[in-house]
């Protein structure tokens, strides 16, 4: 079978799985495990699907819960139990000659939670999210992108000690994951 583009990703039959576990972290507006795993494989679906469907949040409660059910029966015949992953350290960036500890996802930007003052950022330009007690960090489709350690970032990348984010011409460096 032929390879499936989508969102910048190229599927190979039986690539599932990994389109699900590369999409994982990427989970706004769902509370559970279950819940952001429907989710996910939701997205991945949507993403390799070429008639274009609408995205989770548009999708009714009936169809998302469908998605629940689904992801629930495959996690139960592979003998898996759906759990919490374990809470992340925080996160400590320095920017400039001040330090910001974060416990929870969070935005960078001019009107994020980091808010940056900075006429070259978006309102909200970067999310940073713990997956798995890692802390990632994702471009929100600015329009002068998020960079780390000097590459423009195109996808969710998993960020280190002494790596150097820049949004706009503010450049951030992770302390401490």
């Amino acid at each position: 079978m032929p390879a499936i583009r989508g969102r910048g990703y190229c599927y190979r039959p039986g690539d599932f799985v990994a389109a699900i576990s590369s999409h994982f972290w990427h989970h706004r507006y769902v509370t559970s495990p279950l819940e952001r795993l429907a989710q996910t494989a939701y997205d991945a679906h949507r993403a390799v699907n070429p008639t274009g469907l609408p995205s989770w949040e548009d999708i009714t409660k009936e169809e998302q819960q469908a998605w629940a059910a689904a992801v629930s029966a495959v996690a139960g015949q592979a003998g898996h139990t759906l759990t919490e992953a374990p809470d992340a350290p925080p996160l400590v960036l320095q920017v400039g000659d001040q330090r910001h500890t974060f416990r929870a996802d969070f935005t960078a930007g001019r009107e994020g939670n980091l808010a940056i003052d900075d006429g070259f950022s978006s309102g909200h330009h970067a999310r940073f999210q713990a997956v798995r007690g890692l802390w990632y960090v994702e471009d929100l489709g600015s329009t002068n992108g998020t960079y780390l350690n000097g590459r423009r970032i195109h996808l969710p990348l998993l960020l280190k000690k002494r790596d150097k984010v820049r949004i706009g011409h503010t450049v951030m460096t992770v302390v401490s994951t």
